[in-house]
């Protein structure tokens, strides 16, 4: 769940940063990048799985852990 979560919330929140960067006169390359620490792709990578480590916490913490709604119906 938790990486479906974070595909879909990565790609336009992308969009944004690199229109927010490209306002402020930053290149998105090199935010991609971590300032030329990765190549493009595996720097996209990352900021992926810092996205989807940011969506297991939500779904760690959002999860009814105490609740028992999900039992099986016991009988008698």
């Amino acid at each position: 769940m938790s990486a479906i979560v974070a595909t879909l919330f990565y790609f336009p929140v992308v969009l944004i940063v690199a229109a927010a960067l490209h306002v402020a006169g930053v290149s998105f390359d090199a935010f991609a990048t971590f300032g030329g620490a990765f190549p493009t792709l595996p720097g996209l990578l990352v900021w992926w799985v810092v996205v989807f480590a940011g969506a297991c916490a939500y779904a760690a913490f959002v999860f009814p852990w105490g609740d028992n709604f999900l039992d099986w119906p016991r009988k008698g």
